[in-house]
Order: structure tokens, then sequence, then C-alpha cells
């Protein structure tokens, strides 16, 4: 009870009675039964009894907990039923190595899964990798791992978009790596994505990335290469330079921000989809109006359609780039969390 109204029934507990005035504070001793007119004079208001209150309040719980345990016992017997009825999955799921899917709660199991099929991994691992340029904590969170499979042979190729590029340390660790691992970019790519020999593979199953998917089945890791196989023949390597957009003073960037805007896309999806911030985002918008010669958004979107910006391109034919030679430790292979 708050205080009001513990101070107002323990009072009218004491005196046998209250005046209704001291109880306008406090309605909810009326709506709880606690306070009751005096018949004799409605002006006043008279306590029930601690008891009764009590009793009433228990048969309440004892008829929620006895319901409670009704429900508890009919779930019981009918899973246990249930359970009867599939004696040959436990030793089919053996016999296939576990659940075609399945859900791993918490950074760490994820991490634990990781590691078990990087070690279990014998020829190739392929991942997705979103965002923009990556941070050196998270290149090098999975160093190890990479260092692993490169001395086992694995061979592994990695998806980026364009932005993360202009981080050094990706480069640094193609040379790292030393053949072992190829990186290409896309304008955009999907979530966050990892196969190992194609055979499992691991995504997101939130948001927030703190739980993840362990695909056994065949047909859903078949379908996941495949797309990844797809992308990455539309994919540009990353030792290579982007493809000219074939309009003067529009960067690469620009054209792809421009063929999102064509599509009804908002700044923070764009900046979202192509890894970069909502700020720089609005920043390669006003110098793509200017550009067009475009005082509106509207007006832009028209001088997209003309010139052609909105019909994207890709290309895996171009021209290499130097790259540094100095080599810092990164990888960039990384769990779904």
């Amino acid at each position: 009870m708050c205080e009001a109204g513990d101070r107002v029934y323990s009072r009218a507990i004491r005196r046998g009675r209250v005046p209704r005035d001291e109880a306008q504070a406090v309605p909810c001793l009326l709506e709880l039964a606690l306070l009751h007119p005096d018949p004799d004079d409605m002006d006043w208001l008279v306590p029930a009894s601690p008891q009764e209150v009590m009793n009433r309040m228990l048969r309440g719980l004892y008829a929620q907990v006895s319901a409670s345990q009704a429900r508890v016992a009919d779930a019981v017997s009918a899973f246990e039923w249930y359970a009867g009825l599939n004696g040959p999955m436990p030793a089919r799921a053996a016999a296939e190595g576990g659940s075609a899917i399945r859900v791993l709660d918490g950074r760490s199991r994820i991490q634990a899964a990781m590691d078990e099929a990087t070690e279990a991994c014998a020829r190739e691992v392929l991942t997705v990798q979103p965002g923009g340029i990556r941070r050196e904590d998270e290149l090098a969170e999975g160093m190890h791992r990479a260092l692993d499979l490169r001395r086992r042979g694995v061979h592994m190729r990695d998806l980026y978009t364009h932005v993360a590029r202009h981080g050094q340390g990706l480069l640094n660790y193609l040379e790292l790596m030393d053949g072992a691992t190829e990186a290409r970019t896309l304008d955009e790519v999907g979530d966050r994505m990892v196969v190992f020999d194609r055979t499992v593979a691991f995504i997101p199953a939130n948001r927030d990335r703190t739980m993840a998917l362990e695909l056994r089945h065949p047909a859903l890791v078949e379908y996941l290469v495949t797309v990844f196989d797809r992308l990455w023949r539309l994919a540009v390597p990353l030792t290579a330079s982007l493809p000219d957009t074939g309009i003067e003073s529009v960067t690469h960037r620009e054209r792809s921000i421009a063929a999102l805007l064509a599509e009804g896309h908002q700044d923070a999806v764009i900046a979202e989809r192509l890894g970069i911030s909502v700020r720089t985002c609005r920043a390669h918008i006003a110098r793509l109006s200017e550009t067009l010669g475009a005082a509106s958004r509207t007006q832009l979107g028209v001088r997209i359609a003309q010139t052609g910006l909105a019909e994207t391109t890709h290309s895996t034919e171009a021209t290499p780039i130097r790259t540094s030679k100095q080599r810092i430790p990164h990888a960039p292979m990384r769990s779904p969390s």
C-alpha cells in the first residue's frame, strides 16, 4: 500500500472510521473495498476487517495458483504424449550430425559454434561483411582463426561494401594472408553471413546480432552459396579501382546513392545499406544536387533519371592499384554477432 493509503487505512482501523474527505486522495481504498461507507452516516467511511481483506486476497491467490497448477499438469501430460511419438527422431538427428537449424542465443554461444566450425573446416570459407570501414578491433578479433585456416590450406572469399576499401587494414590483411584470401566489394551487400565448406552457415537471427542461426540443411546452405557466388561475380576486387561512373564530377558512391534515391529510399536507409553515416550520406546528396543543378529533392530525382544514374552497373574488369607494404595483423572473418 502507498504511504497515503497506509496512513488513512491505519487511522480508520484505530478510530473505527474516518471522514470521507480524508480518503479522497486515495480512492484505491474504496476500489479495493478496504473502506466502505458507514450505513449510519454516509459522510464517514469504516474499514473492512484486516482478516476479511486477507481472506479475500488469499482466496483469489489460491484460485490463481490452482488454475496454474492445472495448466502445468495439462501441459506435462500433453507433451509426454507428444514425446512418445518422436522415438526415431533422436537417432536420425544424431546420424545427420545435429539439428538442421539451431538457434544460438548469446555471443558466447555464437562464438563457440563458430570456433567449432572453423576447426572442422577443410576447404573453403565464404563471408559477407556489411557495414563501412572495419574497425581495428573487429578485424583483429578473427585473426587467429584466419591464420589457422591459412595454415591448413583453406581458401577464403570475403564480400564487403565499397566503403570498406577506404580502410588500409583490409589491404594489409590481403598481403598478410598471402593469397589464401580474396576480397571483393559491392555498392551494398546483405546481412552478415559465414559459410564453412558449403555445409554449415551462420546468419544473424535478430537485429542487434545477439542471436544467430546455425544452418546445416543442405538446401538452405546451397541457396546461400548460390546467392554468394552471384554477388561475387558482380563484385569488384579490393585491389582494383572502382569503375568510372561515366559522368564527370560524379563519384561511384554518389552514383550508388543516386540509384537508391531513385528507388525512393530515405537518407537513413541509404546510409545503412551503403555502410556510411547519415551525415556523410546527406553531404553526398548535397554535392550530387549541386553537380546536377537540382534545387530540390524532386528535381534531383528528375535529374538522376535524365542522366541515367539510376542504372547501376558492376564490373570486375578494373585497373589494379598499388597497395601498402605495411603489415598490420588484421583479419576480416567475423562471426554473425
